[in-house]
């Protein structure tokens, strides 16, 4: 289970250590690809090995589910730890994501979110403000 928010840097190579807490549960292998908001996604390799496929089946024939299934699947790369329990972001998805020196890796239950430190801190502060309306909105969906 990933839970919590830890900072770290990114170094000039793009290599980012995960924290040690979560390397045991991404040792059989982990996948990162673009996420939602910005950010970037770190599944393990379990977990994207039941995901792809559902995303690869998703109509061909609606240019929704063919651009989301794009997003996620070509966006996809699989990451190696080094000894130093580092994996290398590749340029393309530092890139999207904005990512500069300091990071968040931020624990979603069964994945990783990845962030600039400006973006997550804009983007947390404004989901803050707004947790009143999000939770009575969940609550209506039985959360």
């Amino acid at each position: 289970m990933f839970i919590g928010e830890y900072e770290h840097n990114l170094d000039l190579k793009g290599r980012l250590a995960i924290p040690a807490k979560f390397r045991v549960d991404l040792k059989d292998g982990a996948v990162v690809t673009k996420g939602l908001d910005n950010c970037l996604v770190l599944y393990t390799k379990k977990k994207w090995l039941e995901l792809a496929p559902k995303l690869a089946n998703m109509p061909i024939n609606k240019a929704n589910t063919r651009a989301f299934a794009r997003f996620m699947l070509a966006g996809a790369m699989d990451v190696d730890f080094d000894s130093q329990g580092r994996i290398i972001l590749p340029h393309y998805l530092r890139k999207f994501a904005g990512l500069k020196k300091k990071v968040i890796v931020a624990g979603l239950f069964d994945r990783l979110e990845i962030w600039d430190e400006a973006t997550w801190n804009k983007h947390k502060t404004s989901t803050e403000k707004k947790s009143g309306d999000i939770a009575e909105a969940l609550g209506e969906l039985g959360v």
